[in-house]
């Protein structure tokens, strides 16, 4: 099963790391947040990948070519310029990147890679958020109620500590950073069947408006609520709480073992 990758935007919230490279090639614990969520992915078994390219997509072509000499040992041949790469990490991934354009769309980004799952069911998700969530269970959950798409319901943590004050203002209870008590959000690591490209019209299309809209209007939209860990990464204060998360050594999501 083909796992899809939106990451073409322009990641504006996050200027100061996106001038100088795509959102999905911003690291935490000096990995690209694309290769987290990729290894989420791949510790269940799912090693096919298509990523959706847009906004310095050269640079992740660059970063996927270059992924094994990078993460390896190296003897070089300056005489005869050979390279033999030696240890080192080299995941079982076919991955396919494809130029989705540079204002595309998020809906159209899809729409235009319609062409590699085939007319076989895939996952889609967005370059720029890790959960803790178990993609095979998802699964299990898309096949169980026989619709066009999955959505994982998540609640991230709140921003601020709640506090419960009485009449005399006097504060019962606090609690730092709950996990929101009421409203479920969009978690993003979806499970579609082919059809939900008809529901998308072009590359002007959002996804997450008239697609899911109309998916639910029909019926199509299923969510499965997921009541773990999730986090996605638009702001430097995003940033920095994953990279705390992960030299921590208490990352959520980090379900595989090194």
């Amino acid at each position: 099963m083909k796992v899809a990758i939106l990451a073409g935007g322009f990641g504006t919230r996050l200027a100061e790391e996106t001038e100088i490279r795509p959102k999905p090639l911003v690291e935490i614990g000096g990995k690209p947040i694309l290769w987290h969520i990729m290894k989420i992915y791949d510790h269940y078994g799912f090693k096919n990948f298509v990523v959706a390219l847009g906004y310095k997509g050269e640079y992740i072509k660059r970063y996927m070519v270059d992924y094994c000499s990078l993460s390896s040992d190296l003897t070089v041949d300056l005489r005869t310029g050979d390279v033999l790469s030696h240890g080192g990490e080299a995941p079982e991934w076919q991955v396919e990147l494809i130029d989705t354009g540079q204002r595309t769309n998020t809906g159209g980004r899809i729409k235009r890679l319609a062409p590699y799952p085939g007319n076989e069911p895939f996952m889609l998700t967005w370059g720029d958020g890790v959960s803790d969530i178990a993609p095979r269970e998802l699964l299990a959950f898309h096949r169980s109620h026989g619709k066009l798409i999955t959505l994982p319901a998540a609640r991230p943590p709140a921003r601020f500590g709640s506090l419960d004050i009485d009449s005399d203002g006097r504060v019962a209870k606090f609690t730092e950073k709950p996990q929101i008590g009421e409203g479920w959000i969009n978690g993003a690591f979806f499970v579609c069947e082919p059809g939900i490209f008809d529901y998308i019209a072009g590359d002007a299309t959002q996804f997450e408006r008239e697609p899911l809209e109309a998916l639910a209007a029909d019926g199509q939209l299923m969510a499965y609520q997921h009541h773990g860990f999730w986090q996605c990464m638009d702001t430097l204060r995003d940033k920095y709480l994953l990279n705390n998360l992960w030299d921590s050594g208490k990352a959520p999501w980090k379900t595989w073992k090194d």
